[in-house]
């Protein structure tokens, strides 16, 4: 048997040398196809963010889609007396004999005709179908599926007190105070409440 000589020896032990790895330069023209991909990217993510913004509805102050902002002089019945209508912003004001405050969808909701305030039979009336709506808007007959929709209406007292029905759109209890209490009142049309269903019970909303 051959013996190996300590030269070979030495030699199958020693690492092996790493072979170098080159890597080329980006060429001019490759930096160039980045250059325009993180533009056309970045362009394509502005038109974009351009178009959402112009496509999504904005509505100005006293405008049906928007707020509404008035002295209670202004728009707030005496309570127990006949709701006032807001032609501009689609809806009536109805201020109950027990003190409650409520703003009310002007349209029925059954196919959408707009049912008018009845003094003598002190209802809600539709011309078109005779659904029939209490004063706080809660259905009585007819084929409505519920009672009128509402629009989310916020208190504003002289002391800096809130109370708003943002949540359900039921009555906002002013019983404890007077008109000449209150500052401020906010409707806000863009975000309506879908109305009581059948046989709803009246009740007050809570303070905010």
């Amino acid at each position: 048997m051959a013996t190996a000589t300590p030269a070979q020896g030495a030699a199958s032990t020693a690492p092996t040398k790493a072979q170098a790895v080159e890597v080329s330069a980006v060429s001019r023209r490759e930096f160039l196809y980045y250059i325009w991909g993180a533009s056309i990217v970045l362009l394509l993510g502005e038109v974009g963010a351009a178009t959402i913004w112009y496509a999504l509805p904005r509505f100005r102050e006293g405008e049906f889609g928007g707020t509404f902002r008035y002295t209670p002089s202004d728009v707030v019945p005496a309570a127990g007396e006949a709701p006032i209508t807001v032609p501009a912003g689609r809806f009536h004001i109805a201020h109950m004999a027990d003190g409650g405050l409520v703003v009310l969808y002007q349209v029925c909701t059954h196919l959408g005709c707009l049912p008018k305030w009845e003094p003598v039979n002190t209802r809600f009336a539709c011309p078109c179908h005779g659904s029939q709506y209490h004063l706080d808007g809660r259905w009585i007959t007819g084929p409505a599926p519920r009672g009128l929709d509402r629009f989310p209406l916020t208190v504003v007292l002289h002391n800096g007190e809130t109370r708003s029905n943002g949540v359900d759109g039921w009555p906002i209890d002013i019983s404890d105070i007077t008109l000449d209490d209150i500052a401020q009142i906010v409707v806000d049309t863009g975000a309506r409440v879908t109305g009581p269903a059948h046989g709803a019970e009246a009740r007050f909303t809570g303070s905010a």
